[in-house]
């Protein structure tokens, strides 16, 4: 039973009678959907919804069958056999390379080699362009090779210094110099530069070398969790 107001465009409401309930119980684990959709008169989605709704699951013996519609190996439903391929089939463009189909328009709109798609067109920039990271520095595209290398994009701090010593040794990073770092390319000289170790950065960027306050307090941070953990350990421990 259905019921939607006048004038309206949205799929009526369908209410289900006691009948028809009972009827959904006792015969949807082994029917088909699209069957009992067709002799209720509703779409298979209110079926499924309904079946949901009262807990429905069909069968296993429903499920292992050809009525199900799912592939089963070593069987064969005659709506699935008129479009398998039959044994011996062979393909219209085996053997072929780069065929996709005789329409003018199927080579016309084909990717060329080399061209890039749409998004990569509206996105792209060419080599020299500047960029600013996710961090605040200054970047600039070095390359376009194919496929993308590890660095495409450069710190334009990184090629300064690199252009006047040499690539950066192992284990090392440049650094701005304290109060020069500057995302403006023309304040970014070698005097502003600085080769530091990464253990000497992360001994600077130790929040007791930004700020001694700081580093106290998170020392003390760590003795709290310590005592904490203890307390509830020992707790933990009496109640076994």
């Amino acid at each position: 039973m259905t019921k939607r107001k006048p004038g309206s465009t949205t799929p009526p409401r369908r209410f289900w009678t006691d009948e028809e309930v009972e009827r959904m119980k006792r015969e949807y684990p082994e029917r088909s959907t699209a069957e009992l959709a067709v002799e209720f008169g509703c779409s298979e989605a209110r079926v499924y919804a309904k079946a949901a709704e009262l807990g429905l699951h069909k069968s296993a013996t429903f499920m292992e069958s050809d009525r199900s519609g799912r592939i089963q190996r070593g069987r064969q439903d005659v709506r699935m056999a008129a479009t398998q391929f039959k044994t011996g089939h062979t393909t219209w463009n085996k053997g072929t390379k780069g065929v996709c189909g005789t329409h003018p328009n199927s080579r016309r709109t084909q990717f060329k080699k080399g061209s890039m798609s749409g998004a990569a067109q509206h996105n792209y920039v060419p080599v020299g362009s500047y960029r600013l990271s996710k961090d605040g520095y200054l970047e600039q595209k070095v390359t376009d090779d194919h496929p993308v290398p590890a660095r495409r994009w450069v710190g334009v701090h990184r090629l300064v210094w690199e252009a006047a010593n040499g690539p950066v040794p192992d284990g090392h990073v440049v650094c701005f110099l304290p109060g020069r770092r500057s995302a403006a390319v023309e304040k970014i000289t070698l005097d502003a530069l600085e080769l530091v170790h990464r253990a000497e950065l992360a001994r600077r960027n130790h929040p007791r070398s930004r700020n001694p306050e700081l580093g106290r307090l998170v020392q003390l941070k760590g003795a709290i969790t310590r005592q904490v953990n203890r307390i509830a350990r020992e707790a933990k421990e009496k109640q076994a």
